[in-house]
């Protein structure tokens, strides 16, 4: 079997080894993929793995040899996965890797904002704790989690271990999920959405990106938080109406916001969000620990090798 690996980089930047996934066949493997390079590198491959380069279904039926596509991620809409199905090409996906890591970054951003850790950081670089006539300074409210709302909306893996890791630090939790889920934490809450939003001292988005999730966070929802709140999103970018989202920070209608995705990675330079008042943006690497590009890129291998005997799995198109 010959593999293509068409964007290696962002899961393995020479840090993690190939060799579990070269035992299983002949590999080409490449950090990165231009558009216009992606028939001819896949050309003659019976498995291509892809992060984010894109296979539309164009693509996809000029790759005569195509037996399979596994995705190194979770979210699989890089792929035509019908267009796949309709030739009996299974598409899989990595449903669970990173749920303890997604979880910490909603905390780094969230304490960032409770204390202002980055700017505060910064006036000491720039030396003005040398020159301060206390012994210490603040310049925004310090704000102490214990007692305050954590809303959560969605409340799968990620949300609920984001749940927990609120409950440890005595945070109340309320929580919104269109499908309750069969196990809720224990003393977290579930309210209708509208309800997070008005509640909530802070509010961690973690939902699938579908046209029904598209700008949940909007001008109305966004009117009808507290002042003092704080917005995360650690989840995906086109949850949230990124002008509206700019505006309330702007007019101090919201305290601050924590983002890890934008509605368009890398963002254009005219984003609003990147110069927004409070608003801090990391680039998308909630992912990203060593730990969990360890355990995707050993499921990653693992649907290979499953594939190869057979017996394929976590299939997102049903083959």
């Amino acid at each position: 079997m010959r593999i293509v690996v068409l964007d290696s980089f962002t899961l393995n930047p020479g840090d993690l080894s190939w060799k579990s996934l070269e035992e299983l066949g002949e590999c080409a493997i490449y950090d990165r993929t231009a558009p216009e390079d992606t028939v001819q590198r896949a050309d003659g491959a019976e498995i291509v793995l892809t992060n984010k380069t894109m296979l539309s279904s164009n693509i996809i039926e000029r790759l005569a040899k195509l037996q399979y596509i596994g995705v190194l991620a979770t979210g699989h809409n890089i792929v035509d996965a019908e267009a796949a199905r309709e030739r009996g090409i299974p598409v899989t996906n990595v449903p669970t890797y990173g749920t303890d890591s997604v979880a910490q970054m909603v905390f780094a951003h969230l304490l960032n904002l409770a204390q202002n850790v980055a700017g505060h950081a910064q006036t000491v670089s720039n030396g003005r704790w040398c020159s301060a006539p206390d012994f210490c300074y603040w310049d925004t409210p310090l704000v102490e989690l214990k007692g305050l709302t954590m809303g959560i909306i969605g409340l799968g893996r990620i949300g609920q271990a984001t749940a927990r890791l609120a409950l440890a630090f005595g945070m109340k939790v309320i929580a919104y999920d269109i499908t309750v889920p069969a196990q809720v934490p224990q003393m977290c809450e579930m309210v209708k959405l509208e309800d997070v939003f008005r509640l909530a001292d802070v509010i961690s988005l973690h939902c699938p990106s579908t046209p029904q999730t598209e700008n949940l966070v909007n001008e109305q929802r966004l009117a009808l938080m507290k002042t003092t709140a704080f917005l995360i999103n650690t989840s995906r970018g086109p949850l949230v109406d990124e002008q509206a989202l700019a505006d309330a920070l702007n007019n101090a209608r919201i305290a601050g916001a924590g983002l890890d995705v934008l509605a368009v990675e890398p963002p254009d330079e005219r984003n609003p969000l990147l110069k927004a008042r409070n608003c801090y943006v990391t680039p998308h690497i909630a992912w990203a620990t060593r730990a969990a590009r360890e355990r995707l890129l050993q499921v990653a291998v693992d649907n290979v090798a499953a594939f190869l005997a057979g017996r394929p799995k976590n299939v997102v198109n049903g083959v």
